[in-house]
């Protein structure tokens, strides 16, 4: 099965998008935190509150990170492997 060009152009599109929203993504992560680390400097530096966001926003940063730039695309071969699988288990449960 062959992709147009308009189709191409669509999944490019997509990825470019994803690709700017994680750079805004990590742009955020690094202005806020160091916001946060800051503010916990500039008040004492007692206890690291702000491991905590960090830590936790780190896991999410990681996740969009593997999410645009590892997984795969979904493809029409995927997509007819599951048709086949499912077709197969729906005629052996009769």
């Amino acid at each position: 099965m062959s992709v147009t060009p308009d189709e191409l152009r669509e999944v490019a599109v997509k990825r470019v998008r994803e690709r700017h929203d994680f750079a805004s993504h990590i742009v955020a992560f690094v202005v806020i935190n160091l916001g946060m680390v800051a503010v916990w400097a500039a008040t004492g530096q007692g206890y690291f509150w702000p491991g905590w966001v960090l830590g936790a926003w780190g896991i999410g940063v990681v996740l969009h990170a593997w999410d645009v730039f590892l997984r795969k695309p979904v493809t029409e071969a995927d997509v007819d492997r599951e048709v086949e699988r499912l077709a197969h288990r729906s005629h052996g449960t009769r």
